[in-house]
């Protein structure tokens, strides 16, 4: 079987973002959290309020809480812990991923950091009902992870596939969620490599700020 080149530039790719996050202090990380939590809450605001042109607008205002899908972070990843808890205090409903045994994601509403239970491969998943993998598709924002996106909105994941999955349901539901991941400054690059299964994004949320394809 012939290599997959493109597949070997992420790998390349993967290994020097993963080892920059490594480095980052204990002090950097705790001020990206704090500052995540700001910009990343003023989009789920957005979605709260159907503005034009923001998160949910496509869809109203709605009824009841706004669902925004978010993720619990583990190691070295942009902190989610006090967006998670600014969000819960706002009256959103947030759902958190449950990774099943072939790596797709199940969904459950978050309750607080005291209702996350240990999982496998080091995640913390939310400890209520499951509301199953299409779950994902109510949602007026939904915050992704990644290791860097590029200035066309494509993301780099962390090479699972589980995201795809997510980004392939919604899509095949019409469902058009505002799509935003979350990382450090450093990660946004020119140009990441890119396979016809890859979906772009819509914004990238720093420390610095939102930034928008």
């Amino acid at each position: 079987m012939t290599a997959n080149p493109l597949s070997n530039d992420k790998a390349a790719l993967r290994s020097r973002l993963l080892a920059a996050r490594r480095a980052l202090s204990s002090a950097e990380r705790v001020a990206a959290a704090e500052a995540l939590a700001g910009h990343a809450g003023a989009l789920a605001a957005a979605a709260a309020a159907g503005e034009p042109g923001e998160p949910g607008a496509s869809g109203g205002p709605g009824e009841g809480a706004p669902t925004v899908a978010a993720y619990v972070s583990v190691g070295a990843e942009p902190g989610t812990g006090p967006l998670l808890d600014a969000l819960l205090a706002r009256g959103v409903r947030v759902l958190l991923p449950v990774l099943l045994p072939d790596n797709d994601l199940d969904w459950a509403a978050y309750q607080g950091p005291g209702r996350l239970a240990p999982a496998s491969r080091g995640l913390l998943e939310p400890a209520g009902d499951r509301l199953g993998p299409g779950a994902v598709c109510a949602a007026r924002l939904v915050l992704l992870p990644g290791l860097a996106v590029d200035r066309r909105g494509v993301r780099l994941g962390r090479g699972g596939g589980s995201y795809d999955r997510v980004l392939a349901r919604l899509a095949a539901a019409g469902a058009r969620p505002y799509l935003a991941t979350l990382l450090y400054d450093a990660e946004l690059l020119a140009e990441v490599p890119a396979e016809p299964h890859d979906l772009p994004v819509d914004a990238a949320v720093t420390p610095s700020g939102v930034v928008r394809f």
